[in-house]
């Protein structure tokens, strides 16, 4: 490398302490995206010892992180290094970033390597100073490099950080957890046994308290609120309810942090001997360690950390002397940008709190969201089966309508729960608004649920029919006779067709005049309000996981694929699907293409391939147009490959629609559910019956929207939302697609 400085932007990416899933596509989003704008971009392996060290700086070219999504871990490395905690260290740091010309860094990382970061940042112009005077860099070598700009990208599979509602990393740690309990629970159930499973978590909660609702778990210990004294009683409590109540297993999660109101470890080993103690039983323990980090990024950790490292290097390259660094993370599913230390201080300040046991403002420093899934979990593990006089509480129909989705289940494991320990009668609608009525109307029991949490498919049933006027009177005396008080309607777009007509006929039949609730369940992400239904991030990982085996099915050959996912005329299946797994181009709905885009496409294809590539990728929406169809691209592309190239294509189809529910899933048809109750109670108490459907509001927080909006939020002909977030992913795939001119 040459001692000049060139003048041409450069920007130096690293990977910080531990290590999280989905830093790859962070790094892959950098490299790509900062040649994109022009700059030239250098991995600094090994974190900041590579840049103390001076040997791990290296230039990255577009091909270095061509296949590197589907990777766990960091491909540049990352280790902690003592040397850079030092002025020294950090001089050395400095003068080999000049030596390369980098005065642009992006540093993904936890709380204390953003905050050495931030230091760094301080002392540049001192530490440059120095290295003049040491000898170490010219004046002409440090000139135009004054300032030194950085941006922080949050990698911690904890979630710990303030500012973001996830962290990259996490999402693919609690995929791990999941399956876990999920195969821990059989084997439980099998031998009527108790296991406790470990999970990290030293200061934050969070992987403890969504493992705990996703898996079905019978309590959770989290640092950020102790149990009371006597937890142990309690504890084994809860766990003879549930076994008297018919359950086979037992699991207790345990954030690896935990502690009790004295400030004692609450370990996995206590925990066992507490059972033994107050129960007789030998429980197993399973600590899952450091499986937590590795194995495949999840789809979302992909995604997310793909938008986000275009933002970072967007910050960067706008960044002037004179700003604060940001950290960026995600809103609802948009970037956030929050000043670096102050969300570096508010995290380490939650922290300080749990030391110090000041639970309370422990958990009023974590976000409204990580406080309403404690309540949640609370209600869930303590609810049971009641004795009381059920005639005192309300009579509500559950229904699932519409397409299937994953997680139909666990919202209506959830809501049966809760709804019981309510004191309400939960009825379960076999066969969606068909199969209301037909008069296909039982209650549910208690047992009747367990276990659906992880399931796929809907035990309920669920068709797709919209009533037709026939019907609706059907309904309406089914309703009557079963004296039903309130619906609860878990389901797609056909879902809240179904509900509007109801709402819409209200006045021909008096019956539909009750609460009627909306949650909302489709792999197709088509449903006003919300930014992810459940469904939608299983069917994803579907995809991609799906996507992955074909593209190594086509390493040994010279393959173009071309791949059809569902969605109809929504296209976020195909675009996110596109982003999460490295997708050439996308085909949807809601941007027309034509042939002369396709011939643009296809000399793309036949010139990068005589360039040595070795796979594209093409992924269409089923819908995306009526002429140019799956079939037909893919005949199109191999009559113009040639020799060059061969061309495959594979629809994906139903499978979609299968499979065990993501965490992710489980997790916000479960919010959903108790929000719903919540919805429903409210309307009872007031006396009002409003239909309504589910939206997000701020920090995710559900909120409710009369069916007399919906004109106004969604596309009746093309059946999707007006508002559709992600197509803020579709400028971010084409720079991470298409290779700038050389």
């Amino acid at each position: 490398m040459s001692e000049s400085s060139a003048r041409k932007i450069r920007i130096g990416v690293l990977t910080s302490g531990g290590d999280a899933q989905g830093m790859n596509a962070a790094v892959r989003a950098i490299v790509r995206a900062g040649l994109h704008a022009g700059a030239e971009v250098y991995a600094i392996r090994e974190g900041w010892q590579g840049a103390v060290d001076g040997t791990g700086i290296v230039p990255m070219q577009w091909d270095d992180v061509g296949s590197i999504l589907h990777r766990g871990g960091t491909v540049i490395g990352t280790a902690r290094s003592d040397e850079f905690r030092e002025r020294a260290g950090m001089r050395k740091a400095a003068t080999h970033l000049v030596r390369h010309g980098i005065d642009r860094l992006i540093v993904i990382g936890g709380d204390g390597s953003l905050a050495g970061a931030n230091e760094f940042r301080q002392e540049w112009s001192g530490l440059l100073a120095e290295a003049v005077a040491a000898g170490d860099l010219s004046a002409e070598q440090i000139a135009g490099h004054e300032a030194l700009f950085i941006a922080g990208l949050i990698g911690s599979i904890d979630n710990d950080m303030v500012g973001t509602d996830m962290t990259i990393g996490t999402d693919s740690a609690l995929h791990r957890i999941t399956e876990a309990i999920d195969a821990i629970s059989s084997t439980a159930a099998s031998h009527q046994r108790s296991f406790v499973v470990e999970v990290m978590g030293r200061r934050c909660g969070y992987l403890a308290l969504t493992a705990a609702l996703a898996g079905g778990a019978d309590y959770a210990l989290i640092p950020e609120r102790p149990p009371a004294d006597g937890w142990e009683d309690q504890m084994s409590q809860m766990l003879q309810r549930g076994r008297a109540a018919g359950r086979r297993d037992s699991i207790i999660v345990v954030a690896e942090g935990a502690k009790d109101r004295h400030g004692e470890p609450i370990t996995s080993q206590r925990v066992k001997d507490a059972l033994r103690e107050r129960l007789g039983e030998d429980a197993r323990i399973t600590i899952l360690g450091h499986v937590q980090r590795g194995g495949t990024p999840s789809a979302y950790d992909r995604w997310m950390g793909t938008m986000l490292g275009v933002a970072a290097v967007d910050e960067v390259l706008g960044a002037d002397p004179d700003s604060e660094p940001q950290v960026l993370g995600v809103r609802a599913n948009r970037v956030q940008r929050t000043n670096l230390m102050e969300a570096v201080t508010a995290t380490r300040r939650i922290a300080d709190w749990v030391t110090a046991g000041d639970y309370e403002q422990a958990m009023s420093g974590r976000s409204a969201s990580f406080s309403e899934l404690v309540r949640i979990l609370d209600e869930i593990t303590e609810a049971q089966p009641t004795d009381r006089d059920l005639r005192q509480g309300r009579r509500i129909g559950i229904i699932h309508a519409g397409g299937l989705a994953p997680g139909m289940n666990s919202a209506a494991k959830a809501a049966v729960r809760l709804g019981l320990n309510r004191g309400h009668t939960m009825l379960a609608v076999r066969g969606g608004f068909p199969g209301l009525a037909d008069d296909q109307v039982e209650a549910l029991t208690w047992g009747e649920v367990e276990g659906w949490e992880g399931t796929g498919g809907a035990e309920l049933g669920t068709r797709r029919e919209v009533p037709v006027d026939e019907q609706l009177y059907l309904i309406g005396r089914a309703i009557e006779r079963h004296e039903i008080d309130a619906l609860l309607v878990i389901g797609g777009f056909s879902a809240y067709e179904a509900v509007h007509r109801l709402w819409e006929s209200r006045k021909l039949y008096p019956a539909f005049n009750i609460p009627i609730v909306t949650l909302p369940a489709s792999i197709d992400n088509n449903l006003p309000g919300a930014s992810m239904a459940v469904g939608a991030d299983t069917a994803l990982n579907m995809d991609v996981m799906l996507i992955d085996r074909l593209k190594q099915s086509a390493i040994a050959s010279q393959r173009c694929f071309v791949v059809e996912t569902m969605g109809r005329y929504c296209g976020f299946l195909a675009l996110a699907s596109g982003v999460a797994a490295g997708a050439e181009r996308v085909y949807l709905n809601e941007v027309p293409f034509t042939i002369a885009d396709l011939e643009h496409d296809v000399a793309e294809m036949r010139e990068s391939f005589a360039k040595g590539r070795r796979f594209y990728l093409a992924v269409r929406n089923e819908e995306a147009n009526e002429y140019y169809t799956t079939d037909f691209l893919r005949r199109l592309f191999e009559a113009e490959g040639g020799e060059a190239f061969d061309v495959r294509q594979a629809i994906l189809g139903h499978v979609q629609q299968g499979g065990t529910p993501t965490p992710f899933d489980r997790v916000a048809a479960i919010r959903y559910a108790a929000k719903g109750l919540d919805e429903l109670d409210r309307q009872f108490a007031a006396g009002s019956h409003e239909a309504c459907f589910a939206a997000e509001g701020v920090e995710g927080l559900r909120h409710y929207v009369s069916f007399r909006a919906m004109d106004d939020m969604v596309d009746w002909a093309k059946r999707r939302p007006v508002e559709q977030w992600w197509m803020q992913l579709l400028p971010i795939m084409s720079k991470l697609s298409n290779r700038p001119q050389e």
